[in-house]
């Protein structure tokens, strides 16, 4: 049986001879071209087994070749590898028909695993998607923004899984992003026609949360005085953004489970099934593995979430980033009329050893206030030195000085951090239960569950601490009273 024969058209000619010869060291015949006629020929003679395309060359974009290949050979698989390492190459490549998309720069020995993959299983080659008006958006407008190859992976699970209504876990520390990857799914997916909506578990109060969802009906509750419609029912064709699921109370928990399992709901007083015709995308900063062993979220909730689990790195993960990011944001201050700064290279590389505890929003916000309080043109490292000037460590202070110190260094990364972007409401209740949560738990657990001896501790009633666990679903160590 003859080798397959791999058709690569790249206009660089050091690219051309890399590939030839590590896939001819693979077993294929290779056959390299500069430009897309040749390629276009090659295919249209019937020549090749799979495609391997550059985005950029002289005489046609890559991109453009794809549904004229899958319209006249639809099972030739074409591979799409580009420089241009963006979000919407990544979902133009994926929307035309490729069969997988490579940043370059790539690793060889994955290149030649997508490469047999894509021989191996021709029948399962995407059907080409109509190209819809409007997708030539400007890359400022890109919801994500940056190169690095730990945005490469976050492009790729994006591009792949945005044909889909497959429900997505987004997981991530506050700030890396984690709405901007919920809008990109929906806005370049298949319900990018229908709504986006948002709800974040955290800033409303629980006992408003089922209703907040699916709505209710006149007289269902005290203060009812009418039908009030959910979330659910807003999002109907489009996708419901569920934000910091973790911290979803349990009884709101099990209605979103049968949600998930039935694909229908009822509304809070309700007696009619209504259909949830959304997207679930949600999104957690917090390790939900751990809050399942606390007893805080159902495990079985877990995995009808999780079915595409996507983790948005932290922006000390991708420090090279940072470049890309400023600029983009220095463009957006500039478009709200703020004077445009520029950040010499010691001040960019002192942003680029910092640890970003706020992520890419505390970047953004110092961007503009940058731009906003600085009058000088060009911002030098004294400048962000003074802005990024970390609280020293605490010494010898007095008893629960230190703790303050502490406290006081992740309130003021937090607000630095949300910027304009804080909770509308709940933001004191928020702050206090992420506090309690923690300090009951571990006072319990030093006292191996003797609530009487944990509400001495910590100086409280024990009905007011016994009140607190039911709250605060904090699980109760067996043989403790």
């Amino acid at each position: 049986m003859a080798a397959p024969t791999i058709l690569i058209a790249d206009d660089d000619g050091a690219i051309r001879t890399v590939l030839n010869r590590a896939l001819g060291r693979a077993g294929f015949n290779v056959r390299t071209t500069g430009n897309a006629a040749t390629l276009w020929q090659w295919v249209s003679d019937g020549e090749g087994d799979l495609v391997i395309t550059d985005v950029v060359m002289p005489d046609e974009n890559g991109l453009d070749l794809i549904p004229r290949i899958r319209k006249i050979r639809p099972a030739l698989r074409v591979v799409v590898m580009s420089a241009q390492n963006t979000l919407l190459t990544a979902v133009k490549a994926t929307e035309r028909g490729a069969f997988e998309y490579l940043p370059k720069p790539f690793d060889l020995n994955e290149l030649i695993r997508v490469v047999r993959r894509a021989l191996e299983d021709p029948k399962k080659a995407a059907g080409e998607r109509p190209e819809e008006p409007g997708q030539e958006a400007a890359e400022e407008q890109l919801p994500l923004i940056g190169r690095s190859p730990a945005m490469q992976d976050i492009y790729r699970i994006l591009a792949r899984v945005m044909p889909t209504d497959l429900t997505v876990m987004i997981s991530g520390e506050s700030g890396t992003g984690k709405e901007l990857a919920a809008r990109a799914l929906h806005d370049y997916g298949k319900r990018r026609d229908g709504p986006f909506v948002a709800i974040n578990m955290a800033a409303i109060p629980r006992e408003l949360i089922e209703s907040e969802l699916f709505g209710h009906e006149k007289g269902a509750f005290t203060g009812a005085i009418a039908r009030t419609v959910g979330r659910f029912e807003q999002a109907r064709g489009g996708t419901l953004f569920l934000d910091e699921i973790g911290d979803m109370p349990p009884e709101a928990q099990t209605r979103l489970l049968r949600v998930l399992q039935e694909g229908e709901y009822t509304t809070v007083g309700g007696r009619t099934p209504m259909r949830a015709d959304v997207r679930i995308i949600a999104a957690t900063h917090h390790d939900l593995k751990q809050l399942i062993r606390q007893g805080l979220f159902r495990e079985d909730l877990y995995y009808r979430l999780d079915v595409v689990p996507l983790r948005m790195p932290p922006l000390r993960e991708h420090t090279e980033d940072i470049p890309e990011l400023v600029r983009h944001f220095l463009t957006r201050a500039a478009a709200e009329n703020l004077p445009w700064k520029i950040i010499d290279n010691a001040a960019m590389e002192r942003m680029k050893s910092y640890r970003w505890p706020g992520n890419v929003r505390e970047l953004e916000n110092l961007v503009r206030r940058l731009a906003a309080l600085y009058s000088e043109e060009v911002i030098g490292v004294e400048v962000i030195e003074a802005e990024l000037a970390d609280i020293p460590p605490a010494t010898a202070e007095p008893e629960g000085e230190g703790l303050a110190r502490s406290m006081e260094h992740h309130l003021r990364a937090y607000f630095s951090a949300h910027g304009d972007d804080l909770p509308s409401t709940g933001l004191y209740e928020r702050i206090l239960k992420e506090v309690e949560r923690p300090l009951l738990t571990l006072t319990l657990q030093a006292t191996r569950g003797n609530q009487i001896k944990a509400a001495d501790v910590l100086g409280l009633n024990r009905n007011t601490l016994r009140k607190k666990i039911r709250e605060l679903n904090i699980p109760v160590v067996r043989g403790g009273k």
